[in-house]
């Protein structure tokens, strides 16, 4: 197959900025779209034929990075293209969250330096806990080490900032998108897309290439799915927890049978054998094929998440007995050091992708109704 397009091919042609990069290989791509039933990346490029910086943006983060299109692609190196779409698109994809950031600076700090940075807060927030536990407790349980009030204190600014900094990034990313308010019908697209990974079921749903090179698996798909539904798990029982709390006047510590720990305790098994999945299947991945100089900050955010989940079942195990007191310190120190960390972590991804597939069912829908309206 023959690929006629007017483009400068040279060396020269190739730019440093991730934007630009991702620009010239975009438009090769459309020419050519071998590969337009791989993925929801493919169709949206098939829509126009000139890409403003909202564009790649927007496609950048509709990227899975399944990699699929790289081992079809036939202008992949030593091709005097030079294609390789996943990396393209993975490098503007994280230069768009360092530049969306909020406070400037601390993602791209992240990004390039994850897990010293991710280990020296661990540390630091698991110290400062063991300090608190040394004051006088009150209550039982957990609360014995740590009163209820110090906790909520700590974790609520943590926990309310970092969603601030999330909702400035975020609506500064769909500013430049373009993006318009938002119908039910686009919320539901989407959040259909992300709870079965859609773009990460390949174009015949067969799986991607993310650890396989040219064979498909599903197993990259079925560890996000742990991580994700273990987090939220997780993430309700907590939720189930401060109702109890304040709503039923029914404080911790709650039994296995209650409602907090059903949910609580498969979600944290769900999160740690998602991310040892996930940090294997990188392991055997081709790292020329994701976002250059960020592979620190990907396994920092992907032990890091497992390792809040670990400690939170050895903490449940260990209860009541001398070691409660040190393994709530690190349980306590990872879950701030995560929180702290996740408008500037991979974490931030979730956010993004979200929004890049909110926006495209927002497209699709108004391409849709202007199809019928002329029909």
């Amino acid at each position: 197959m023959s690929l006629d397009v007017s483009l400068q091919t040279d060396p020269g042609a190739i730019s440093d900025d991730p934007v630009i990069e991702a620009r010239r290989q975009i438009e090769i791509c459309n020419a050519c779209r071998y590969c337009e039933g791989f993925c929801s990346v493919f169709p949206a490029i098939t829509r126009d034929k000139v890409f403003t910086d909202g564009d790649v943006t927007q496609l950048a983060n509709l990227c899975h990075n399944c990699r699929g299109c790289y081992y079809a692609c036939q202008y992949t190196a030593p091709h005097e293209f030079d294609l390789n779409l996943p990396a393209a698109l993975a490098a503007a994809r994280v230069e768009s969250w360092e530049r969306f950031a909020w406070p400037a600076g601390l993602a791209h700090l992240f990004q390039t330096r994850g897990e010293a940075l991710a280990v020296a807060l661990v540390a630091g927030c698991a110290l400062l806990f063991a300090l608190i536990a040394m004051l006088p407790g009150e209550g039982a349980g957990f609360y014995a080490w740590l009163s209820h009030g110090a906790m909520v204190a700590i974790f609520l600014p943590a926990f309310l900032l970092p969603l601030l900094a999330i909702a400035l990034g975020l609506r500064r990313y769909w500013q430049e998108v373009g993006g318009r308010p938002v119908a039910v019908a686009d919320l539901v697209a989407a959040f259909g897309s992300a709870a079965r990974l859609k773009n990460l079921s390949g174009g015949q749903g067969q799986g991607c290439n993310f650890e396989k090179e040219d064979r498909y698996s599903d197993a990259r798909r079925h560890a996000h799915h742990a991580v994700m539904y273990g987090f939220l798990l997780c993430f309700a029982a907590t939720c189930v927890a401060t109702i109890l709390h304040y709503g039923f006047a029914m404080k911790a510590p709650y039994g296995f049978w209650s409602l907090p720990k059903l949910l609580g305790v498969p979600g944290g098994v769900l999160l740690v054998l998602g991310c040892a999945g996930m940090l294997a299947l990188r392991s055997r991945a081709d790292p020329a094929l994701g976002a250059p100089g960020r592979s620190s900050a990907e396994r920092a955010f992907i032990w890091l998440l497992g390792f809040v989940g670990l400690t939170g079942l050895l903490l449940y195990a260990l209860r009541d007995t001398w070691l409660t007191g040190p393994m709530l310190a690190l349980h306590l120190g990872s879950v701030l050091a995560f929180f702290l960390l996740t408008p500037y972590s991979k974490m931030a991804h979730g956010f993004y992708r979200l929004a890049a597939l909110v926006r495209e069912a927002q497209i699709v829908r108004t391409s849709a109704a202007a199809d019928r309206s002329e029909a």
